[in-house]
């Protein structure tokens, strides 16, 4: 879906009805019968979750499955958080502010500093996780049929939001042979035209693991200025950092603070991804404005997720350096496991807890939905997110998955093992 115009197939439906209907299928038996729109039908299956009934039937038939196809922590959320939940006495749980209570605001304020990130309480929203951050991003600063430049693989969420704001994803390709970096400048300015509003980067990224360099931020920062654009910023993985590189945040651009809209979350950082608590960040008040519109229109943030966020902003630096080491630890454990097992290549990704490898098989897809349907060894198995559905450019990533190191080291490498008998057994191994 790189080139469509989704507001002029919007627009045209009613017109292509008749292809519409013989293509999804009709019942000919009762012909007048209610359509799903045409955004139901464009909005992709989630590569993360779209195995989950393979899985589940695995599980039916008694065999293990090794979850690595999903940010799921598995590392304790704070106790702070887990004791404030607790410690509810309330007798109404009533709505909160739409832009989220004030005190979890002003808090926020000093963890962003400890980043060098200088904002005010008034700069946050607090939103129902970063999805529905990315989400009013979009629908605020965008138009129906608007492009976003978006370096792929990317977060294939992204697309799901951009369907729904009636936006188009551009795709920048970055490549496992070079590591993900950024394409030179050239690349993003042969697809910047009339149409094109932002550019949207995931930093430390996802599904990637890459690490955006000072030079690369910076020549992200000129086109932004140059052509007046947007720049969305998902940076829910800044605490995990692998390398001596600096965390260069769009928030540290200078010349660009308008144009600037960070998104945040709590649920990889403190292992709370079901209290769906997230943050959009902007100096820009125009944005703000708009965001806070659809804020009100959904009425609240989550008010007992706010409770748990706010506490956990008091867990310490003991706890997030236990869990940064953790990480460091099974980083270590996952990219050399897999480069042993032959013909399998991951880089090592400097951030986040992913990483793309590319695989000895003819369709991931295949493989990965083949290690759930008809293969176990010993009673095991591995699920992994096929990579062609974190990028846009059709045939891209088809013998890439991504791999999540969620799991505690014993079950990584005995993950490994699996995996590796299931390389050797799969009928369509590539030499």
């Amino acid at each position: 879906m790189q080139s469509s115009e989704l507001l002029v197939r919007y627009a045209n439906f009613y017109h292509i009805l008749p292809t519409f209907v013989a293509k999804y299928g009709n019942d000919t038996e009762h012909t007048i019968m209610p359509q799903i729109s045409v955004r139901g039908h464009e909005m992709p299956a989630s590569p993360i979750r779209k195995l989950a009934p393979l899985a589940n039937a695995a599980k039916a038939r008694g065999i293990h499955v090794y979850h690595l196809n999903i940010g799921q922590p598995d590392l304790p959320t704070p106790k702070a958080a887990l004791d404030a939940i607790r410690g509810i006495d309330r007798t109404i749980l009533e709505y909160s502010p739409s832009q989220g209570y004030l005190s979890y605001r002003e808090k926020l304020v000093g963890y962003y500093a400890k980043y060098n990130i200088s904002v005010t309480p008034d700069d946050i929203i607090i939103t129902s996780g970063g999805s529905e951050a990315v989400l009013f991003a979009f629908l605020s600063c965008l138009n129906p049929g608007d492009e976003i430049i978006v370096p792929e693989p990317a977060y294939a969420n992204y697309m799901a939001f951009a369907i729904s704001a009636g936006a188009v994803i551009r795709t920048v390709t970055t490549t496992i042979e070079e590591g993900f970096s950024l394409p030179k400048v050239e690349k993003f300015e042969e697809l910047i035209n009339e149409r094109t509003r932002a550019i949207l980067i995931c930093n430390p990224n996802n599904p990637t693991g890459y690490l955006y360099t000072r030079r690369e931020m910076n020549q992200i920062r000129d086109l932004v200025k140059k052509y007046d654009l947007y720049l969305f910023s998902d940076e829910v993985y800044r605490e995990f950092i692998y390398t001596g590189s600096p965390y260069i945040s769009a928030c540290h651009l200078e010349g660009i603070e308008n144009n600037v809209v960070l998104i945040d979350s709590v649920s990889k950082r403190y292992s709370e991804c079901g209290i769906r608590i997230g943050a959009l960040i902007t100096k820009n008040s125009e944005v703000r404005k708009a965001v806070m519109k659809f804020c009100q229109a959904r009425l609240s943030p989550p008010l007992i997720g706010q409770i748990a966020a706010e506490a956990s902003l008091d867990a310490g630096d003991e706890y997030a350096l236990d869990v940064y080491d953790e990480y460091v630890e099974r980083r270590k454990c996952l990219i050399d496991g897999l480069n042993r097992i032959p013909g399998v290549y991951s880089p090592i990704p400097m951030g986040a807890f992913y990483t793309v490898a590319k695989l000895p098989v003819d369709n991931a897809e295949e493989f990965c939905a083949w290690c759930l349907r008809d293969f176990n060894y010993e009673g095991e198995t591995v699920m992994m997110a096929p990579a062609a559905g974190f990028y846009t450019t059709p045939g891209l990533g088809y013998n890439e998955v991504r791999l999540a190191y969620v799991l505690k080291k014993e079950d990584l490498m005995r993950a490994l093992f699996v995996l590796q008998k299931a390389l050797e057994a799969y009928p369509g191994h590539v030499l």
